[in-house]
């Protein structure tokens, strides 16, 4: 049946918009408390990004939902497409980050306040990833059995004195296969190469455990010298269990004279298909301002990419050093020729 608007009763077509003015309101409603939200895909453990994550909800009323894992971000991610609701990853090390943008599963980004927070080095250059904080690649040495002053290189790693006193975790884990790809770009594919043979033949077990395990080894004299990050320290320090571990060495920051301390970060990317990109750009932008890289630096003992932030006292103690400045972007591309190079090497074996 046709019923024409003129002969509906001007009461009557008044309240019927009101009707449908009722029906659709709370669907606008719902449709604005979704877009205050922005979804995070982290492989950083939750009680090390929760407190940034809360004060930006506190600060500007964007919710962040984050889901947590150990591996199998690229794949999920690819598996999800443009249907993926994440439009944050965030994880550790510069070869995860790299591995997602080289999938083609993150975005380029320009802001003015991430370059200026986020050195040059530590980010991508076309803006598809950010550091977030900075991890130095240390030596540790035995108090005991080895003099200061002992070792002061990386390179120092190789040579025959140290036959049979070096520990180091995998050389295929990421940390290990950046600092070879530095290496490689420092001194050249060849001559990185017979370091690297020379690190290993003075290897006093196989490579095995996390870096803690490294810095163990040394306390119970299964070595005398080991690489790991720094805030691992900061980590055992906190442990009673492990505090004994982190006493028994001394803290060498490598290569002071000439190219510096390696540096890694933990990182973040806006992915190719976010959701809430402006959202995304917001908490991205405030993780690498002044209150967030503060709280970065008391949470995690890492170092804050922000150049204007100290870091924690107990990080800070360890002493002022010269750091690589090398692009991280540089080393990122040479990830896998490193990895081929520890093959070769039998480094593992």
């Amino acid at each position: 049946m046709h019923i024409k608007m003129s002969a509906i009763k001007p009461s009557l077509l008044a309240a019927v918009t009101a009707l449908i003015i009722c029906a659709w309101q709370p669907a606008r409603e719902i449709h604005a408390q979704e877009s205050q939200q922005v979804n995070v895909y982290s492989y950083r453990q939750p009680h090390l990004i929760r407190p940034m994550f809360d004060a930006f909800t506190a600060e500007s009323g964007i919710r962040v939902n984050a889901v947590f894992a150990k591996k199998g971000m690229l794949e999920r991610l690819r598996n999800e497409g443009a249907n993926s609701p994440a439009d944050l990853v965030f994880t550790v090390d510069i070869g995860r980050l790299s591995d997602i943008q080289n999938a083609g599963l993150t975005q380029a980004v320009k802001s003015r306040k991430l370059n200026s927070a986020v050195p040059e080095n530590l980010r991508d250059p076309k803006g598809h990833w950010f550091g977030l904080t900075a991890r130095a690649r240390i030596i540790v040495a035995s108090k005991d059995r080895v003099a200061p002053g002992g070792i002061a290189r990386y390179e120092d790693l190789a040579e025959p004195k140290w036959k049979g006193r070096v520990c180091t975790r995998s050389g295929k884990h990421a940390y290990n296969v950046a600092l070879f790809a530095s290496m490689m770009q420092r001194h050249g594919d060849a001559a990185a190469e017979k370091w690297l043979r020379g690190v290993k033949k003075n290897l006093a077990r196989r490579p095995q455990g996390n870096d803690r395990a490294q810095a163990k080894a040394v306390a119970e004299g299964v070595c005398d010298v080991a690489v790991l990050n720094h805030y691992y320290l900061h980590k055992m320090m906190q442990d009673p269990k492990q505090r004994g571990w982190a006493e028994a060495v001394n803290v060498i920051f490598p290569n002071q004279n000439d190219r510096g301390t390696h540096m890694n970060i933990s990182g973040m990317a806006m992915t190719r298909h976010a959701p809430n990109r402006a959202n995304a750009l917001r908490l991205m932008e405030f993780l690498a301002g002044e209150r967030a890289q503060r709280m970065y630096a008391e949470v995690n003992g890492e170092y804050p990419v922000n150049s204007r932030i100290e870091p924690a006292d107990a990080v800070r103690a360890l002493g002022e050093f010269k750091r690589d400045t090398l692009a991280l972007a540089e080393i990122a591309a040479r990830r896998a020729d490193a990895s081929k190079m520890a093959d070769r090497v039998g480094y593992n074996e």
